[in-house]
């Protein structure tokens, strides 16, 4: 079992940032002030006029890519993952595809598809890759990965897995991708789990949780709870389970057993004998 031993940073500035990613994790997009604030009455007093904003110049305007256009974006990854017939061919497909802004806004070397066997009976769903991903080509080989590793282990789980992640290359700065960007990346991870079969689906973070449920709720709320997860056709029905992202445990060890507690609920289930009809 991995170790839930807590280690606060020294640094008061690193303390506050930790506490920040905790409360966003979670949901929070507001505070409350110091004074209180009348809406109402705010709401009565009509807004200055922005000025209008001038075209920029030619030149500028043509330095400036274009953003992939979404629905060609999407019908172009719902063709090429339907041609899929293996896992090779769809990590092709995937590396090919010029669809998703973050082929050329956050990668720096290449696609990253799976690691993990092909016939798991568990699927890991991630959010995205970062720096060491990209550079190795492999989802959850940083620091957040090795815990992850650990975590998988503990559970008996490390030889079952097919990893992955909701968008398929880096968001610059190691950003959460955008519900953009994991719309025009979905049809390649539904036509993973089409492929690979699991049994079970283990949505590792906030992000993925909300992509693959279709929701807005926070990882705190969704955490430990069953869910089903469908394909956009409805012929795929699996359960998931949402559990805390490792890069989160890694600012705040002290959830470390709410996310072991998750392993042990998913393990129970994915181990429980077959009732008969």
């Amino acid at each position: 079992m991995y170790s839930s031993a807590v280690t606060l940073p020294a640094d008061p500035a690193a303390v506050a940032e930790s506490l920040l990613a905790f409360w966003a994790e979670a949901g929070v997009d507001a505070m409350l002030l110091d004074e209180p604030v009348d809406r109402i009455a705010a709401g009565r007093i009509a807004p200055p006029q922005a000025p209008a904003r001038k075209a920029p110049p030619p030149a500028l305007r043509a330095a400036v890519a274009p953003r992939p256009e979404v629905s060609a974006a999407l019908g172009q990854a719902q063709a090429l993952a339907a041609e899929a017939q293996s896992i090779e061919a769809l990590a092709a497909a995937i590396a090919a595809f010029d669809g998703c802004a973050l082929k050329f806004e956050g990668a720096a070397r290449q696609a990253v598809f799976y690691r993990g066997r092909e016939d798991a009976p568990v699927m890991v769903v991630g959010e995205g890759p970062g720096a060491e991903e990209d550079a190795q080509g492999q989802p959850f080989v940083g620091r957040a990965g090795k815990l992850l590793d650990k975590m998988l282990a503990a559970a008996e789980l490390a030889e079952r897995v097919f990893i992955t992640n909701t968008v398929f290359w880096r968001p610059p700065g190691n950003r959460t991708p955008t519900p953009l960007e994991q719309l025009v990346c979905a049809p390649f991870l539904e036509r993973a789990i089409a492929l690979v079969q699991p049994k079970l689906l283990l949505l590792v973070g906030g992000a993925s949780a909300k992509a693959m449920l279709k929701t807005e709720e926070g990882i705190l709320s969704l955490r430990g709870r069953w869910f089903d997860w469908r394909s956009a056709d409805g012929a795929i029905e699996i359960p998931a389970l949402p559990t805390l992202h490792p890069a989160f445990l890694l600012r705040q060890p002290a959830a470390k057993k709410r996310a072991w507690i998750d392993l042990l609920t998913f393990t129970e289930r994915l181990d429980r004998p077959e009732r008969s009809a």
